[in-house]
């Protein structure tokens, strides 16, 4: 497959361009900085750009690919612009007809307490330094439910994503924090990109809501 990661140089874009990679799929990384997408190891074409300066350049790079996946996160004290970068995919997505799979967060996932409480409205269970950009993330969950026109897959990880090993094992859940036997919500990025690949390489992109996480 043809495959283009819009945010390749963050913690889930490197995985993800890693793991794709690694199942031999010919892989456009892009990113904002030059620097950091240079320092990216292996084969692949590399494009930088602004995709909050040029919308339109996710139209451009889009075509020809057969799905793109998106691992967007601006940086601390600009969480807001996510909903925009999302938008200027889903606006490439719609015209190109090439399906995106959207790396989203875990702000609207429930509890697994059966509280119905979510993971940005419980109190007390984020942190404060971590509340712009889960606002952030709830605010893309909301655009994405006003799209019908481009097919998106949305994947929301579980309440942490750590450094770890790519075990090739996780669970899949929708609207719910998938929880291990004791009660831990997590999972590595290397295997929060395998999960993303296994969307992309089974090309489901019909306005799903997803998550993942290690049981």
């Amino acid at each position: 497959m043809k495959l283009i990661v819009f945010g390749a140089t963050g913690d889930v874009g490197q995985h993800v361009v890693a793991e794709a990679l690694g199942r031999g799929h010919s892989v456009t990384a892009f990113a904002r900085s030059k620097d950091r997408l240079n320092a990216l190891s292996g084969n692949m074409r590399r494009e930088v750009g602004d995709l909050l300066i040029d919308a339109d350049i996710a139209c451009k790079l889009m075509a020809g690919h057969d799905a793109a996946i998106g691992t967007l996160r601006p940086p601390v004290g600009s969480e807001t612009d996510l909903v925009d970068l999302t938008r200027a995919l889903l606006k490439g997505a719609m015209e190109t007809r090439v399906p995106l799979f959207v790396t989203g967060g875990a702000a609207t996932l429930k509890l697994a307490d059966g509280s119905g409480e979510t993971v940005l409205t419980a109190p007390g269970f984020l942190p404060d330094a971590v509340r712009p950009i889960a606002e952030a993330c709830a605010a893309q969950d909301a655009l994405l439910e006003t799209e019908k026109a481009a097919a998106w897959t949305y994947l929301r990880p579980p309440a942490l994503l750590i450094q770890g090993p790519r075990t090739g094992n996780y669970i899949s859940g929708t609207d719910t924090l998938v929880t291990d036997a004791e009660g831990n919500s997590q999972i590595s990025y290397a295997d929060f990109a395998v999960a993303m690949l296994d969307l992309a390489e089974a090309r489901d992109s019909h306005h799903k809501r997803l998550t993942v996480g290690w049981p």
